[in-house]
């Protein structure tokens, strides 16, 4: 009887060790707060007031400009849907700790930041992209991640509207247009930043030309190319004249100095120090040209630069929180930007 009573307090021991050791696991996982999970991109969307970031490589951390990137924007337009769709992302992820994914903790508690997982198979259904990616192998493609951005962005605009940004866009004030596109240079145009109202016959034009002409050994082939050539189907375009945007159409064509004030030639000046006024007053938002970041630089805490003037004004809590001094470490400091 001893003995018997013996293996069942043992048993009762093991069960409640694999309980709490159950228990723990679930406490250590990450999960969106459950008023943000039960949300909708449709829903979100669907009035084309948002604001688009896409992630389509299987990172799940973002980087510290991309979260300040993601987290300016969200500063910048507060009563607005800021959506940041990741591949990697899906219903089922669980994700370590806070400490392992800071940055993804650190968006997932803006109150109007959400993240969704990119579905490019049911993104591109209902569009001229669903042949080409029933079609495509992705494992063969060059560029694929550039590529399958370029597509997602273009689908996601036309179906919900809003605008589109890349993730190495820092937002400074608001974007007052409903229909652009951004000129990056004269009579050539951007697609690292666009908006439009939901299913534009322009961005339906551009699904087409993107499957009738693709070919992604050409750089750019299905990005900037191809929004300026359609543009210049759409339009007659000439040069700028001061700085003023070009309207045609139903429309607009925003001049350089709107997020291109420095060009990609000159982007390592994002990188050094920066002894002058802030305010870029000409323009909505810079884009940092990363994919020219060959060298790796990035934003280092104290070292005065562009880059890190900017995150400290635009991406105060990413500042704080995820920007490395030149030692390694996170101070934790309160710059002028997060007062």
């Amino acid at each position: 009887m001893l003995k018997e009573l013996q293996f069942f307090l043992s048993a009762i021991l093991l069960l409640a060790c694999v309980f709490f050791y159950q228990l723990s696991l679930k406490s250590s996982c990450l999960f969106l707060p459950s008023s943000k999970a039960q949300q909708d991109p449709e829903a979100l969307l669907g009035h084309g007031h948002g604001i688009v970031f896409i992630e389509t490589s299987e990172r799940m951390e973002p980087t510290p400009l991309v979260s300040c990137a993601v987290e300016s924007a969200a500063k910048t337009y507060p009563e607005k849907p800021v959506v940041f769709f990741m591949k990697g992302l899906n219903t089922t992820t669980r994700l370590p700790s806070n400490s392992t994914y800071p940055a993804f903790s650190l968006l997932s508690a803006i109150d109007n930041v959400f993240l969704f997982p990119l579905d490019m198979k049911r993104l591109f259904e209902d569009t001229p992209l669903r042949s080409w990616y029933t079609h495509i192998n992705a494992s063969v493609e060059s560029n694929w991640l550039h590529v399958s951005s370029d597509a997602s962005r273009l689908a996601i605009i036309w179906k919900y509207g809003g605008i589109y940004m890349d993730t190495d866009v820092i937002s400074i004030r608001p974007i007052p247009e409903e229909n652009f596109l951004a000129a990056q240079s004269s009579q050539y145009s951007s697609n690292g930043v666009f908006g439009f109202l939901p299913h534009h016959p322009f961005l339906w034009e551009c699904m087409e030309n993107f499957v009738e002409h693709y070919n992604s050994d050409i750089w750019g082939n299905q990005g900037p190319s191809l929004m300026t050539r359609m543009l210049r189907l759409w339009c007659k375009l000439r040069d700028f004249q001061e700085v003023s945007d070009f309207r045609c159409l139903n429309l607009s064509f925003l001049h350089p100095q709107r997020f291109y004030p420095i060009s990609y030639p000159e982007w390592r000046r994002y990188y050094e120090v920066w002894d002058k006024d802030l305010s870029f007053n000409d323009s909505y938002a810079l884009h940092l040209w990363n994919y020219m970041n060959n060298e790796g630089r990035t934003v280092v805490r104290g070292s005065n630069t562009l880059v890190e003037n900017l995150c400290r004004k635009h991406c105060p809590r990413t500042y704080r929180d995820l920007i490395q001094s030149p030692e390694g470490s996170v101070t934790g400091e309160v710059g002028p930007g997060n007062k």
